[in-house]
């Protein structure tokens, strides 16, 4: 059982804390566009306030901080000021980083109440401490997020927290692989407390010791079953008594186990039938024992399943998971090009894609908002709001922006669509939308104002009053070109938006 044991004297910790600046590699920084008298600022532990004078050459702002602490004033012109940082009476010591900003340019301003104790703890006591304590926690390792900061959940019998940045031997960031950490170790840490939209979180860690796991997972034969059912091989190494192997209880009624070999290097056959659904993937743990201690090392074991094609509002009501879904709409509008991010609406809602395909994707198709697009992606949700995730296109079809003027002169096509704007100036229908728009000097006729892609029977009715679009109203429509019985028409009756009269 090897240990490993990483120390940051707490003195040197302290005094990089004070001599932090706004520079990436925490060389003090004088800004020319604001100074401050004081990068620190102490506060008594049973309460009280203290004061730094902030000189700046234009309108500044502090941010970031926390609930417990009260700056006064938080924001200032330019000239010469006395902020004063104030904190009622704590149990334990605390602190807080807050950040001035000017011109562009942060100063870090470092504040501490009492000194800050650590204290040994379990994941539930830290769950109901206070934020800005320092915790000292020992777990299991179960998930690993990210590997260059080293964001992972530590775990323990009493709950579950996330690790946000793993310094490394020597305190450094960015380094996390230099660890060796894996699914399945122990490990003890330390860090301060913070909350971030309700996630308990332990930040910076510092790595105190490691005991590698017993058991570990060195290969699978493939990650994916297929859609048509199959196998998938896990390949242990294990060093303790026995493989014990769990399956949550949500997967098995479609993943069960076929076979399992002993010895040091065992192997474990996972057996999934067809798939009828959508993509499923599910996380199995395996355990074995020394010494009365448990060890545990886990994998993900997913199969392919079939793409369900469902409107917007079918997508919203969705449970978030794995399963991918088809969605076809109109483009509304665009957030982040460079990273595909967008909103997608059709007839029956709209919906938010976070990133589409790869980096520069979306600009390499040429898509814009207007087009009319179908995606595969998962349902995902953040901040409460769903959203789709991992969206890859399919296809699209571009829609040209153009005048009436313009539209009537287009041949026709059902292939080719067009986004038209005019004033209402007659409704001939209210029923299915039948209406006329006019740019003052030619007039075209829409048959059909339909609330968006994909609208068919009784889902085609009554927009027109749903909407409260009305003759002088401001109208634009995605369509194609037909013209029946010698009247040019904009067809397929996509709805885009409209606007009163001011």
């Amino acid at each position: 059982m090897k240990k490993l044991k990483y120390f940051i004297p707490a003195l040197l910790a302290a005094f990089a804390m004070i001599m932090v600046s706004c520079s990436d590699d925490n060389e003090p920084t004088y800004l020319d566009e604001v100074q401050v008298s004081s990068s620190y600022v102490a506060i008594d532990l049973n309460g009280g306030s203290n004061a730094i004078t902030v000189t700046a050459m234009s309108s500044w702002e502090i941010t970031d901080a926390p609930e417990w602490l009260t700056i006064s004033p938080a924001s200032g012109s330019a000239g010469v000021s006395t902020v004063s940082f104030s904190a009622e009476g704590a149990a334990d010591g605390r602190t807080a980083t807050v950040y001035l900003n000017c011109e562009g340019k942060t100063q870090i301003i470092n504040v501490i109440q009492g000194t800050s104790t650590i204290s040994e703890a379990t994941c539930a006591d830290v769950i109901a401490g206070p934020d800005s304590k320092t915790y000292m926690v020992t777990g299991t390792v179960t998930s690993i997020v990210n590997t260059t900061y080293g964001n992972w959940y530590l775990t323990d019998e009493t709950g579950q927290i996330y690790i946000y940045g793993t310094l490394d031997a020597k305190g450094g960031t960015k380094n996390f692989l230099s660890l060796g950490l894996e699914v399945g170790d122990i490990v003890t840490v330390q860090g301060p407390k913070t909350t971030y939209n309700g996630t308990v979180e332990l930040v910076d860690v510092t790595v105190l010791n490691i005991t590698k796991s017993l058991i570990k997972v060195d290969s699978l034969s493939t990650e994916t079953i297929p859609l048509e059912g199959g196998d998938a091989v896990a390949y242990l190494t294990c060093k303790g008594d026995g493989v014990n192997v769990e399956i949550p209880e949500d997967a098995k009624d479609w993943l069960y186990i076929s076979s399992i070999t002993s010895g040091s290097n065992p192997t474990v056959t996972f057996t999934a039938p067809a798939n009828t659904g959508g993509d499923r993937s599910t996380t199995v743990t395996f355990k074995t024992y020394s010494e009365g201690k448990e060890y545990t090392s886990e994998t993900t074991i997913s199969q392919k399943g079939a793409i369900i094609e469902c409107s917007i509002a079918d997508f919203l009501a969705a449970a978030t998971g794995d399963t991918q879904y088809r969605l076809t709409g109109v483009i509304q509008s665009v957030a982040k090009a460079t990273y595909g991010n967008f909103y997608l609406k059709d007839y029956s809602g709209e919906t938010y894609v976070y990133g589409l395909g790869s980096k520069g994707d979306f600009e390499a198709l040429g898509l814009k908002a207007g087009d009319i697009i179908t995606l595969v992606g998962k349902r995902a949700e953040y901040k409460g709001t769903p959203q789709m995730t991992g969206g890859q296109y399919e296809s699209h079809k571009s829609v040209t922006e153009c005048s009436i003027e313009e539209f009537l002169a287009k041949e026709d096509s059902k292939d080719v669509y067009y986004m038209v704007t005019g004033t209402v100036t007659e409704i001939a229908n209210e029923t299915y939308g039948n209406l006329y728009i006019s740019d003052g000097t030619n007039n075209l006729y829409v048959y059909g104002c339909y609330p968006g892609y994909g609208a068919s029977g009784d889902a085609r009715k009554n927009w027109v009053t749903t909407a409260g679009i009305a003759v002088g109203d401001q109208l634009t429509m995605i369509g194609y070109k037909d013209t029946y019985k010698g009247t040019i028409e904009l067809c397929g009756g996509i709805y885009y938006s409209h606007s009163k009269p001011e």
